[in-house]
């Protein structure tokens, strides 16, 4: 593989003038990132055939069971048994340290980073075997003295066997393994740097290091326990407000929002004009240049960019061989997180009795995958529900439909003298808003518990934003929930709300609502979630086609972005959004494929709804075009954060990869090894929530989170919908703590989520700097203050080792069956 003609985007700032900071500024001038087009080649015509059969194979698949058995122990003895066994090799191999079989790999322990045995023949062998170098042989290893005293677990071969690398795979596979990875992580790349989302360094040095075809290496501190609570003068970049140099500078809590949380400054109109062509905005500096066709080179992935990349990913996935890699790797990851655990808890432990004042009730923690309209328990809404019958009976709340308003009273008591009751006998399981066992595989009668008392009257009226009170009454219980998470202090959620693309005015309705009834907290950042529900509007005649959707969606933000005065509530209320999310039921057939055939949206005016991929693309191109257009106003920019592999083809979980910074669920991502690995690589986050997943798609025993955390994916815990699946008014704690009990998670491990959880939200990056430390965004130890995240320097340094190793490996494969006289040039 030539290195070389790695396909990694490269932005050249051609000209860049934000004179929009000014009052009087009234013309954008932006900066163009150049892309080189997808130019049509041989190979694309099998990478097509490839994801054809692909595709065809999970249409006929699509009516199966989503969720296949899960590959974990089914009696504790065959754990505990696993574990002696490690235990008794480990214990022969320190009894006879230099009596082995050559042929074989043996494990080290040592509080160092190598384990130094004397030169002999043996060694001597090694050093001439023809495979590839160690991993834990580099020559940027830290400085031992500054290094966070643990057991470390190295793989050491004594003597190399033609024809294959010491872990037993074959040069050959093991040189295609790296460059199919290499060129996937190249694929993600692009899109994140394109669409301003999070990538990070460690990979992008990865990624150079192999254009450059120099050894890459962990960064010389990165294992350090050097001062983590001053930010260095180099490390001040034009982002940072100002330069805080003490900790008395950085407090474990962020400056609290005085006054009018949504009174803000609204710059001038940049006087742009834009307009939807095939499905994506196009802005132009006027209407003149409308006109003629120039619009802004603002670039994104076009459809025929990504359906090749698309097929690419296919065509990894489903490679035999990578697969037998992926798989060995992830298993690995695995074990040698079992035996760090038996080596090193006590210290970790340890180290966390030694930080004063921090425990894992007073670090913080945010739920990453919340529904606004159901982030109440049960009890909550039905007292606030009792509450308001008793306060405002006779405020009018809607409508009937003969045209008669109607008061809060008047509406309950039609309810209740349908169902033969009274105020009196109403209580939690008469509400019936809980999910029980009857909604397994049932995502039709999950939604109907939105519904209390399985009414939609009284839903429209207490849980929806859009309704003849202006969401008053969910307004007031939100704001009731926001006051219970300022209470506790350290917890925090990003709420989701839904725009659903039927009409223009849905943004600004939405804003106003915010903006009137106060709705905010420093506690809370609000996703935007978009329901893939076009077949529905579709047949109700609201649109008619998928383009209008997508007006209906994205037109309002660029409006916003471009004259903020005009539309001064959205502006204000867009600088707590953090990103966009599409949810809807994965596990629904997908009659049609997204292939070079698939009409653009103006043109899909079919009763059949797009399919996942469809909507992701085009919600990730319009959001790239709009992130780049409010970076160049100065604005906050937004990321894509889907509900992606709760159930349904992994051709989803494709697409989660490649457009998007993190997703929630990923629980079909332990059927897809390849793609399971690339999310490790990647440091993907996943919001996972077992609770909910256990009364919808998968038993909780089996859930993947455990195998998930161990192999060291970036995964967190989530409540998804405390209103269907908890009891208590704290469901965060609820979830870490059933999670604790059911699978025994140490006090350092639910720290590390927590940790985890912090750096996957879409909090602002100053507020991140008092909650994790002003380093937070370095790599390994240095990033982590353990005063505020109470997970040891132990821990992290494992983690960051054991991904920098991988990284080695990966990027030595690719020199696996190059001459070292080629190698060097």
């Amino acid at each position: 593989m030539d290195t070389r003609s790695l396909d990694r985007p490269v932005a050249i700032a051609v000209k860049r003038n934000l004179t929009t900071d000014s009052p009087e500024s009234h013309t954008l001038c932006p900066s163009d990132i150049k892309m080189s087009k997808h130019v049509t080649k041989t190979v694309d015509d099998e990478f097509r055939k490839v994801a054809d059969s692909i595709l065809h194979r999970s249409q006929s698949n699509s009516l199966k069971v989503a969720s296949a058995p899960f590959e974990i122990p089914e009696y504790p003895i065959e754990e505990k048994e696993q574990k002696t066994y490690l235990e008794r090799q480990l214990r022969s191999s320190f009894r006879y340290p230099h009596k082995c079989d050559h042929n074989h790999r043996r494990i080290v322990s040592s509080p160092w980073m190598h384990y130094n045995e004397p030169e002999d023949e043996a060694n001597r062998c090694w050093k001439r075997a023809e495979s590839v170098p160690d991993i834990d042989e580099t020559k940027s290893t830290p400085d031992i003295d500054l290094s966070p005293m643990f057991e470390r677990i190295s793989i050491v071969n004594k003597c190399g066997v033609q024809g294959k690398h010491f872990s037993g795979i074959p040069l050959k596979d093991l040189e295609e393994a790296s460059k199919s990875l290499v060129k996937a992580l190249t694929v993600r790349e692009k899109y994140m740097m394109l669409s301003q989302q999070g990538f990070p360094k460690i990979i992008n040095r990865c990624l150079q290091s192999v254009i450059d075809k120099n050894d890459f290496h962990m960064i010389s501190d990165g294992c350090a326990a050097c001062e983590k609570k001053t930010i260095k003068a180099s490390d001040i970049t034009s982002n940072d407000h100002q330069c805080m140099k003490g900790i008395e500078d950085h407090p474990i809590h962020a400056p609290r929002t005085d006054g009018d949380p949504f009174d803000c400054i609204l710059p001038n109109s940049v006087n742009c004009a834009f307009k939807m062509v095939n499905g994506v905005m196009k802005v132009y500096l006027d209407k003149a240049s409308m006109d003629q066709d120039k619009p802004f080179d603002w670039t994104y992935p076009d459809c025929a960019t990504f359906l090749n990349d698309q097929n690419i990913m296919y065509t990894l996935i489903s490679d035999g061989p990578l697969k037998s890699f992926c798989y060995q790797r992830l298993s690995y990851l695995s074990y040698k997180y079992q035996l760090h655990v038996l080596l090193n808890e006590l210290k970790e432990s340890a180290a966390q009795k030694e930080v004063p004042h921090r425990d894992f009730y007073n670090i913080r923690k945010v739920d990453t995958h919340i529904h606004a309209s159901s982030c109440m328990n049960q009890k909550h809404l039905l007292r606030f529900i009792k509450k308001q019958m008793k306060v405002n009976p006779d405020e009018i709340v809607s409508c009937g439909k003969d045209g008669k308003m109607m008061k809060l009273k008047e509406v309950i008591q039609l309810v209740f003298d349908s169902l033969g009751i009274n105020t009196y006998d109403l209580n939690v399981d008469m509400l019936d808003v809980h999910a029980d066992r009857n909604t397994f595989h049932r995502f039709d009668k999950f939604n109907a518990k939105y519904n209390p008392i399985g009414q939609s009257e009284l839903r429209e009226i207490f849980i929806k934003t859009d309704n003849h009170i202006g969401g008053k009454y969910f307004a007031n219980v939100i704001k009731e929930v926001m006051s219970d998470l300022e209470e506790s202090k350290y917890q925090n959620a990003e709420y989701r709300l839904s725009i659903y693309g039927r009409s223009k005015q849905e943004w600004e309705k939405l804003a106003k609502w915010a903006v009137v009834n106060q709705v905010h907290s420093d506690n809370v950042r609000w996703l935007i979630q978009i329901p893939r529900l076009y077949d529905v509007y579709r047949s109700n005649k609201l649109v008619s086609n998928f383009q209008q959707i997508l007006e209906n969606i994205f037109e309002p933000l660029f409006a916003a972005t471009n004259d903020p005065k005009s539309y001064p509530q959205l502006h204000a209320f867009l600088q707590y959004v953090s990103g966009f999310d599409s949810v809807d039921d994965e596990s629904k057939s997908e009659h049609v494929v997204f292939d070079a055939d698939s009409p653009f949206p103006r043109n899909w005016t079919n009763d059949e709804n797009p399919p996942y991929n469809y909507y992701l693309y085009y919600m990730f191109a319009n959001m790239t075009v709009l992130n780049q257009f409010r970076r160049e106003r100065g604005f906050n920019t937004f990321v894509l954060r889907p509900h992606c592999g709760e159930a349904g083809n992994v051709t989803h979980l494709v697409a989660g990869y490649m457009l998007s910074e993190s997703i929630a669920h990923g629980l079909v991502l332990r059927k897809v090894p390849v793609l399971q690995y690339l999310y490790y690589l990647a440091q993907i986050g996943i919001a996972m929530s077992p609770l909910s997943n256990n009364s919808l798609f998968l038993n909780y025993h089996r859930n993947p989170l455990p195998e998930y955390f161990a192999r060291g994916l970036n995964v967190s815990v989530s409540t998804d919908d405390p209103l269907q699946f908890h009891f208590t008014k704290e469901p965060l704690m609820e979830e870490y703590s059933i999670a604790a009990q059911v699978w025994k998670l140490s006090t350092c491990d639910m720290c590390e989520i927590a940790r985890n959880s912090v750096l996957q939200s879409g909090f602002p990056h100053e507020v991140k700097q008092h909650w994790l430390g002003p380093n937070y965004t370095r790599e390994g130890v240095p990033g982590n203050d353990v005063s505020r995240t109470n997970v040891p320097d132990i821990r992290v340094a494992y983690r960051y080792e054991t991904l920098v190793e991988e990284l080695q490996y990966i990027c030595r494969g690719l020199q696996a069956g190059i001459p070292e006289s080629n190698s060097n040039e």
